[in-house]
Formats: C-alpha cells, sequence, structure tokens
C-alpha cells in the first residue's frame, strides 16, 4: 500500500496497513543549524522549499513520509505583488519596509517572528482601485504559468506541467492549492483595517472578498478542466490566535462561507472530497462554519497553549470532521521522555480513526535533530 493510498483510506474510515509519517516543513533556520552540524548537506538545506527533492531527502533522512504541504499552486492573490521598498532606516537598524502586500512592516535586526506593521496601503476604495484592482485580474495565466516541480527541474504549466502531473507515478498524496478567502484579506488591510472597513465601507469589504474568491474559483476550476486528479484539496487562512478568530464567527459564515461552499462543490464535483484548510491558533470558533461549507479536514491543529486537539471536534461534529496534524512540535526540543508521551497521547488519538498525526507546524530552530528521529522510529514501530 502507498502512502497515497494510505491516506484516502484513513481519512475515509477504512482499513490501512501503517500510519503515514507525515511533518509540515522546517524553518529556514533549523536547517541551517543543521546543515552547519553535519546531519544534512548545507546545499540541500539551502535548496529547501515544500515539495521539492531537497524537502523529501531532508524527510526520509529523519524518517518521515512526506510533506503534507505538497500541492500544485496556481498564482493567485496580488499578481505581481507589491515590489519590497525600504520606506525608512532607524537608527538601531530598524528598518520599515513596504512588502508584497502592500503593508509597511517594522522588520528588526536579528528577530524571527513576525514582523509588526505600522501602516498599510489599502484604506479606500480609491486606494482600492488604483492599486489593487489591477493586481487582482483573473487571467488564465495564473494557472498556465505557475511552476511544477518536476524532478529537479521546475517547469511551467504551459510547458510541460500538465502531462507531466497527468502521467507521474507518485506514491504520495498530492493537493490542488484553492488559496485563501479571507487571510490574504486580512494581510492587505492589517486586522484592523479589515474591522475598520466592515464598518465604514461594507460594500466594498464585499467587492474586496468576492473578487478575490473568483480568482480563486477560476484557478481551481481551470486546473480541474485539465484532467489532472488530485489526492485532495487545500486552504490557507492563518486566521486565529491564541484565543479565537481575527474575525467574527457571524462575519465568517455570512461573507466568506459562501465562496468556500461554491469552491468545494466544485472540487466534490471533480471526485474530491478531502478538503484541508490550514489554520493556526484557536480555530474552534471558525470549525463549525467551515464544515457547513466543504472544508472536513483540519489542519495543522496547534497545540500550543490552548491544547489544539481533534477529540472535543470528533465528540462535537463526527466523522464528518478528518484532521491532520496535532503532534506537538515542543517536544522536539526536550527529551525522549517527553517525545513517548507525546507519542502515547497521540495513539490514543489514532483510535478516533480519521486522523493522520502531523507536526502541528515548521520545526522550529531548538529541535533535537535525534529528537525528531527518534519520534519517527517510534511512530513508525508502534503504528
Amino acid at each position: 500500500m502507498t502512502d497515497r493510498e494510505r491516506v484516502q483510506k484513513i481519512l475515509h474510515y477504512q482499513d490501512y496497513d501503517r500510519m503515514p509519517l507525515v511533518h509540515f516543513g522546517f524553518w529556514k533556520e533549523t536547517l541551517q543549524l543543521w546543515g552547519s552540524r553535519g546531519y544534512i548537506k548545507k546545499e540541500i538545506a539551502e535548496k529547501w522549499a515544500d515539495g521539492n527533492p531537497a524537502d523529501f531527502e531532508i524527510g526520509k533522512a529523519l524518517g518521515f513520509d512526506f510533506n503534507w504541504y505538497n500541492v500544485f499552486k496556481p498564482i493567485l492573490g496580488l499578481w505581481p505583488p507589491f515590489e519590497p521598498e525600504i520606506i525608512e532606516q532607524l537608527p538601531d537598524g530598524t528598518k520599515k519596509i513596504l512588502n508584497g502586500d502592500g503593508v509597511i512592516v517594522l522588520q528588526k535586526p536579528g528577530a524571527g517572528s513576525i514582523p509588526a506593521d505600522v501602516d498599510h496601503l489599502l484604506k479606500d476604495r480609491d486606494s482600492w482601485e488604483k492599486l489593487y484592482l489591477p493586481k487582482l485580474q483573473w487571467s488564465k495565466d495564473r494557472v498556465m504559468k505557475a511552476p511544477v516541480i518536476a524532478g529537479e527541474k521546475i517547469i511551467t504549466f504551459d510547458q510541460g506541467g500538465i502531462d507531466y502531473l497527468k502521467n507521474q507515478k507518485r506514491d504520495y498524496p498530492y493537493g490542488i492549492y484553492c488559496g485563501s478567502l479571507y487571510g490574504w484579506i486580512r494581510n492587505w488591510l492589517t486586522m484592523e483595517g479589515a474591522c475598520y472597513l466592515l464598518v465604514d465601507d461594507e460594500p466594498l469589504f464585499d467587492e474586496i472578498v468576492e473578487t478575490n474568491a473568483e480568482i480563486c474559483y477560476q484557478a481551481v476550476k481551470t486546473t480541474l478542466e485539465t484532467g489532472i486528479k488530485f489526492d485532495f484539496a487545500h486552504f490557507w487562512e492563518d486566521i486565529c490566535f491564541k484565543n479565537g478568530p481575527l474575525i467574527s464567527p457571524q462575519v465568517f459564515r455570512k461573507k466568506i462561507g459562501p465562496h468556500y461552499r461554491r469552491i468545494c462543490d466544485l472540487l466534490n464535483k471533480y471526485g474530491i472530497d478531502i478538503v484541508s484548510v490550514d489554520c493556526d491558533g484557536n480555530i474552534d470558533a471558525l470549525v463549525p462554519v467551515w464544515l457547513e461549507n466543504g472544508v472536513n479536514t483540519m489542519f495543522p491543529i496547534e497545540v500550543g497553549t490552548w491544547n489544539g486537539n481533534i477529540r472535543p471536534w470528533r465528540e462535537k461534529y463526527g466523522k464528518d470532521l478528518r484532521g491532520v496534524g496535532g503532534m506537538n512540535k515542543v517536544v522536539f526540543s526536550k527529551d525522549k521522555k517527553a517525545v513517548d508521551d507525546e507519542i502515547k497521547r497521540l495513539l490514543e488519538l489514532i483510535e478516533l480513526k480519521g486522523y493522520i498525526p502531523c507536526v502541528d507546524h515548521r520545526i522550529p530552530p531548538d529541535a533535537k535533530w535525534e529528537l525528531v528521529v527518534y519520534y519517527c522510529q517510534q511512530m513508525r514501530r508502534l503504528t
């Protein structure tokens, strides 16, 4: 049985031979550190990206089978993005930088966390129509010019990518990326800006949501019409923090839910019935909205300080809800006992079925190589 078959069996509550070992990539600083210590080649660390040959090589060296975030990505969102620009450099070395989303952020020397935003370009209809709308026009080139990893090469969809994906013999699952229906908008407007715009100019808020969602829909439709078979579909949001959503669940249900439903109905029409969403933080309040609108697999189920866990969701929503994730990466910085305790917890969750343990986010720099290897060895032995 291949990993591709295992994933389908597990997420459809069918019998399988063993649990695949799944990860969600690495911080670049982690790979640089492992490269400097000789665990991997430095050039492999530099080449890494989700789903590319370096990703598979590093994963196999650790003992993983594949990275869940292995998908074909049409060119969605702002195209082209804004050209990054240094707006101001402060005496302590901090820079104010205009990023690709049109947001001015503070970049502090040596900081590895998400930079704070201090201003943004998208504030009203004038800035929307002049600066953003031209970058949010639908074109089939968003699919045809998108890159496909073909072995060691990268080819565009229209220069062999379609045939490559149609004829590729793979034993791991491969998904279609459906974009983001609110997370990107939150990025463009900032959290505060999105909240204010909804109140100050609701028709503009709706127009921004609808414009972005239409591009995602058309990209998915154009991709599926090629005849390529995908194992699952995947969205990205990242619209929650440790205490809950960064958007009202009622607003999310009313404004965003129908666009999820439309895209998920299209996916189902083409035989794709495993649809996952990547959202960090405490997602409990948004889970029912996703389920109502066709998204049935939660990822990466961050354990964090709020103990993200598939069990209470399964008790509440039944087998309609699946999960990939929920493995607390923090234990990789501790010792074997911490890893063993985490594995014991995961084995109990596996018994729920419809669930695949996966590291609950990028493996961070404090992770010890030998503990990640130990985790994979023990999980392979026990599952």
